[in-house]
């Protein structure tokens, strides 16, 4: 899937129609770019084909991220592959996700993990979402009860975790991770699934549910374009000290080793 390159306006532009909705989890997909910009941005090669599907490969080829909509269900799918001491994992999120939350996690793999052990549950309990323990599974569900995140263990006793949201018709997103995933882009998620902040959509790309909340806002095709350009500035900057770092550390070699005999054999 080929996208469009942002572009500027001139003069004498006209100010556009924008909603701010409220729960971001209802606000639907909203702008692929807001996730794929930023990647190419930090480096991802985009190997997207002419008519096909989104495609994003990390500097390391190790991560691949794919948005398919031609397929059912359709959507995201995020892939890491063995390495190390990390199993070969998956995340998938339904089309309706919508892409800030999306970034929540994508952003997330251009960044060093943190040294703190991740949790998953704190970023919801700072927006008081509210923890419902049942038999086999924890689901911690937001305050007006659209979204959840939910934790639970396989036959071999491994953590998984399966998120969505719905709204009163039943309309919405899921997404699941395998028991593999590493914790801290779960923990990345929940935080971008649980944050305040509203998603803000164009006119005519608001879901019609009585659940969400908006307010109208006029906005300048060049403040949208100039926010975007900021995102994009702020993964390149990123990528720039990452790699700076990487290519600053001292290159040593192994001394010579004397044996005693060779030594002695000097006096």
């Amino acid at each position: 899937m080929k996208e469009k390159q942002w572009t500027g306006w001139g003069p004498g532009e006209q100010a556009e129609q924008h909603y701010l909705v409220e729960p971001r989890a209802l606000a639907g997909g909203g702008d692929l770019r807001h996730v794929s910009a930023f990647l190419r941005a930090s480096g991802w090669k985009d190997q997207s084909k002419s008519g096909g599907p989104l495609s994003l490969q990390s500097p390391d080829r190790k991560i691949r991220i794919t948005y398919d909509p031609y397929t059912l269900p359709g959507g995201w799918t995020i892939h890491g592959q063995a390495s190390g001491h990390q199993d070969e994992w998956w995340v998938t999120l339904g089309r309706q996700t919508p892409v800030e939350i999306v970034a929540g996690l994508t952003d997330a793999l251009t960044r060093p993990r943190s040294a703190h052990a991740p949790n998953v549950w704190t970023p919801l309990h700072e927006q008081r979402w509210r923890t419902q323990p049942d038999a086999g599974h924890v689901t911690a569900v937001s305050p007006d009860g659209s979204a959840w995140m939910q934790f639970q263990q396989d036959s071999n006793g491994r953590a998984m975790w399966w998120s969505g949201a719905e709204d009163e018709q039943g309309h919405g997103w899921t997404a699941s991770f395998t028991a593999t995933t590493p914790m801290h882009l779960v923990q990345s998620f929940s935080a971008a699934l649980a944050s305040p902040e509203p998603a803000m959509r164009p006119r005519g790309r608001v879901p019609y549910s009585a659940r969400i909340r908006t307010t109208s806002v006029s906005v300048l095709p060049s403040q949208l374009s100039a926010w975007q350009q900021a995102r994009i500035a702020a993964a390149r900057a990123a990528a720039w000290a990452h790699s700076s770092v990487r290519n600053s550390r001292p290159y040593t070699t192994a001394r010579p080793r004397t044996t005693v005999a060779s030594a002695r054999s000097r006096r």
